[in-house]
C-alpha cells in the first residue's frame, strides 16, 4: 500500500515498523525512531503530519467514552499530544510503546513487543525477551521493571474470584501482579508463548523440566568443583627408600639403639604433576652410592653397614624397581582420575 507523498518526503529512507488506519484517509505510521499522525485534507483543515519522536521521558494515554489522548512528555522540551478514536487505541498504541522502550533502552533494538496490557494503573509489555510493568497513572515513565527472560525459573498463575495472580520466580524471588479474570487467556498465551519461544521449548512443563535439570546439573557440578577426590594418591617419596618400607632389606635394627639417618643413601626423585598431559618420575639408583655408603661407617647409629656383595647390590636394585614400579602406577591411576574429572566437567557443561 502506497503512503501519502508527504509522508514519504518525512520519512526518507526509514523503516515503518506500524501503520494504523485512523478513520477516513487519517492514519498513522510508526517507525523505530518516531511516530507520525497523517491528517487527509478536509473542509477545515490542510494535509499535514505531525511528527512525535519516541525519545520521550513518559508516555500517558486518557480516554473518553469516544475519544482517546495519547500525551508523550520530553522533560524540558515539553509534550505532545494527539487525539485518536477509542477504538484505535489499542491498535496505534502498542507500537509506540515499543517504540518509546526502544528508545530507552528497555528494550533491544531488534526486540520486538509481542503484546501490551493496560490494566487500570497497571502497564504490562511482553516483549520477545523480557516482560517490563509499569504501576501507575502513566503508560510508561522511568520508574518500571523489567524481567529478562534469562533470569525467569518459572510462571504460574493463581486463581481468584475476581483477578488472577501472575507469579514470575526471577532470580528465585517472586514477582507477583494481578490482571481480570477476563484477560487471563490472552496474557497466559502471549506471556507464556514467548517465554518457551525464548528458551526453545514447547510449553511451560517443557520449560519447568528444563530450569530443573539445569539447576541439577549446577548443583553437581558445584559438588563435583568442591569435593574433588583424587584417592589416596601416591605415599610421600623421601630421598631414603628404606623409609618408604618397614624394614630395608640390606639393614638390621640394635634392639637397643634408636635408628639415625645414613649420611648418605641412595637418591629416589619422583614428581608427579596433576591436572597436566606431563606427568614425571624420576628414580635413581646407582650401585655407586651403594658402595659409598658401605664405606661411610655407622658407629653408634644403630644400622650395620650393608656388605658390598653381589646378593645385597641384586636385592637394593630389586627394592628400587619395585618402588619405581608403585609410582608409576599411581601416576597412572591419577592421569585416569583426572580424564574422569575433565569429562564429568565437560558434560555438565552440555547439560547431560
Amino acid at each position: 500500500m502506497s503512503q501519502p507523498e508527504i509522508v514519504q518526503s518525512i520519512l526518507g529512507e526509514e523503516d515503518v515498523v506500524s501503520r494504523v488506519h485512523l478513520g477516513g484517509e487519517d492514519e498513522l505510521f510508526v517507525t523505530p525512531t518516531r511516530t507520525l499522525v497523517y491528517r487527509a485534507e478536509g473542509l477545515l483543515s490542510d494535509e499535514s503530519v505531525d511528527e512525535f519522536p519516541h525519545a520521550a521521558e513518559r508516555l500517558s494515554v486518557s480516554a473518553g467514552r469516544r475519544k482517546a489522548k495519547i500525551s508523550l512528555d520530553y522533560g524540558l522540551d515539553g509534550s505532545q499530544t494527539f487525539a485518536l478514536s477509542v477504538k484505535r487505541l489499542d491498535d496505534a498504541l502498542q507500537p509506540i510503546v515499543e517504540g518509546v522502550l526502544s528508545a530507552a533502552g528497555v528494550i533491544d533494538d531488534d526486540e520486538r513487543v509481542v503484546q501490551s496490557f493496560r490494566f487500570s494503573e497497571l502497564t504490562f509489555a511482553v516483549a520477545e525477551r523480557r516482560v517490563v510493568r509499569h504501576i501507575g497513572s502513566a503508560v510508561w515513565d522511568e520508574d518500571y521493571e523489567s524481567y529478562h527472560y534469562d533470569d525467569v525459573t518459572n510462571l504460574e498463575f493463581e486463581s481468584g474470584s475476581v483477578a488472577t495472580t501472575v507469579v514470575l520466580t526471577v532470580d528465585g524471588r517472586q514477582e507477583r501482579f494481578k490482571i481480570p479474570n477476563e484477560e487471563v487467556r490472552v496474557v497466559r498465551e502471549k506471556l507464556s508463548k514467548a517465554l518457551c519461544a525464548y528458551h526453545d521449548v514447547g510449553s511451560l512443563e517443557e520449560f519447568r523440566l528444563m530450569i530443573a535439570e539445569q539447576q541439577e546439573a549446577d548443583e553437581e557440578a558445584d559438588e563435583a568443583r568442591d569435593n574433588t577426590d583424587f584417592g589416596e594418591g601416591p605415599d610421600p617419596l623421601s630421598a631414603n627408600p628404606g623409609e618408604l618400607s618397614d624394614e630395608p632389606a640390606n639393614a638390621t635394627r640394635s634392639a637397643d639403639d634408636e635408628p639415625a639417618e645414613p649420611t648418605e643413601s641412595p637418591q629416589v626423585e619422583a614428581t608427579t604433576t596433576v591436572g597436566s598431559t606431563t606427568e614425571t618420575q624420576t628414580v635413581e639408583a646407582t650401585t655407586e652410592n651403594v658402595a659409598d655408603a658401605a664405606d661411610l661407617g655407622f658407629e653408634g647409629s644403630g644400622f650395620e653397614p650393608a656388605s658390598d656383595s653381589d646378593d645385597d647390590i641384586a636385592e637394593l636394585a630389586a627394592e628400587v624397581e619395585a618402588l619405581r614400579d608403585v609410582v608409576e602406577a599411581q601416576s597412572e591411576q591419577l592421569g585416569y582420575q583426572q580424564e574422569l574429572i575433565e569429562q564429568l566437567i565437560e558434560e555438565l557443561r552440555r547439560g547431560r
